[in-house]
């Protein structure tokens, strides 16, 4: 049996010549990106037919052996290596909530500081003497509104303490206990405070009714009444100082038993159903903040030194009169002093007595005495020197007549 080479001969050299001829026209010819042939050896741009003929001829087989090894290592990686995942998954999800659960912490202790520092700021504006408190439990009836807080009687604590916030009141002490207190809520049916509208200046009884919801009663009907005005405790219920914040108006509502009265529903300032941070009126005395009290001391002292001042000033005084003998005069009654002598230094000097005197001199207007005119006929005297005699005017005498003697018949 002849070889296959033997038989094909003519066949296989013919392939082989034309094997060649494409070989050699492949490593001349270049194709372009756009697919057209560059006949230009020197165009960078072609890949030479050669390149591309294998490129074709390996990349398929290349890429499907790459495509099968990931598959395997996707498979053993997400499907049969999963040992430590399930673990891991435990893991994280224990992380996910500790997480949660310090953020919640977190938030809660920022609204808490939030809630204490502006609590802070208000007692320290606060006139009286404030005790803080934590509330930390209420009753379990709707009718009865009251709550506990972590302050009793070792804290000073007493009944009918007041209980306020930052933003209004709350209510006040009712039971004290060693360590804790309980607090009756202003919205309690049996609660109540005396208020004042801060704008009408209209006086009523603050309470609550059923469904927890204040009210001023027995007030008679006005129209100055209007919603949003403020409520203010009014201080004649010997329990809340005067002037704190109570509310708003929401409305006003007829009486249903009074015709002429109307209920005025209020809006609470302070939230009665999120209460966490309360402080107690422990003292209803002036209690100044820090600067004002360091202002009231440096007053205080001035004052002292100014009083010591005079007291020195008053007894310097006193030495220089026990040194100077002579300012007191033993034999002259106190109000004559000359310390005590209030009359002018200089006195007014007399005026000199004149020396030719003439009616219009004072000493002649004393001398006559009155100034009524002189009877009728009568001259006025005229002023003479003193070294000179008054003379009557020459007056013609007449002869008196002489009486004849009577004869007897």
């Amino acid at each position: 049996m002849d070889s296959f080479f033997v038989r094909y001969r003519n066949i296989v050299v013919l392939l082989v010549i034309l094997l060649a001829q494409i070989i050699g026209l492949a490593t001349q010819v270049r194709r372009t990106d756009s697919g057209h042939n560059a006949l230009n050896p020197r165009d960078d741009r072609g890949v030479l037919l050669i390149r591309l003929w294998a490129n074709a001829l390996v990349s398929p087989p290349e890429e499907l052996i790459h495509a099968t090894r990931m598959g395997i290592a996707g498979l053993w990686q997400n499907y049969v290596d999963l040992r430590q995942v399930r673990a891991q998954n435990q893991q994280l999800q224990q992380t996910i909530s500790r997480l949660r659960l310090e953020q919640a912490e977190l938030l809660e202790d920022a609204r808490q500081g939030q809630r204490l520092q502006a609590l802070l700021g208000f007692q320290e504006k606060y006139i009286y003497k404030t005790l803080a408190a934590q509330v930390f439990g209420s009753s379990g009836s709707e009718q009865s509104r009251v709550f506990y807080i972590d302050k009793g009687s070792a804290d000073g604590l007493r009944r009918d303490m007041p209980v306020i916030t930052a933003d209004g009141i709350v209510g006040k002490v009712r039971d004290v206990f060693p360590r804790t207190a309980q607090v009756l809520a202003i919205n309690d049916q049996t609660s109540g405070a005396g208020v004042i509208l801060a704008t009408t200046r209209i006086r009523g009884i603050l309470r609550g009714d059923a469904a927890g919801q204040l009210e001023v009663v027995d007030i008679t009907a006005d129209e100055r009444i209007k919603p949003g005005e403020p409520v203010l405790t009014a201080g004649g219920d010997m329990v809340f100082p005067r002037g704190l914040p109570v509310g708003v108006v929401e409305k006003v509502v007829p009486d249903p038993e009074q015709d002429s009265f109307v209920d005025v529903i209020v809006k609470p300032a302070a939230h009665l159903n999120r209460l966490d941070e309360v402080l107690v009126i422990t003292s209803t005395e002036p209690r100044f903040p820090p600067q004002g009290q360091r202002d009231l001391d440096t007053s205080q002292a001035l004052d002292g030194a100014q009083a010591a001042a005079i007291a020195e000033q008053q007894k310097a005084a006193q030495i220089t009169a026990e040194r100077l003998p002579n300012l007191v005069e033993p034999n002259v009654p106190p109000d004559q002093q000359p310390l005590n002598d209030t009359s002018p230094p200089n006195p007014m000097a007399q005026p000199p007595q004149p020396l030719h005197p003439d009616q219009f001199s004072p000493s002649s207007v004393t001398d006559q005495g009155s100034d009524q005119p002189a009877p009728a006929g009568s001259a006025t005297p005229r002023a003479q020197s003193p070294g000179q005699t008054k003379q009557s005017p020459a007056v013609p005498t007449q002869p008196s007549p002489q009486r004849s003697p009577r004869r007897n018949p």
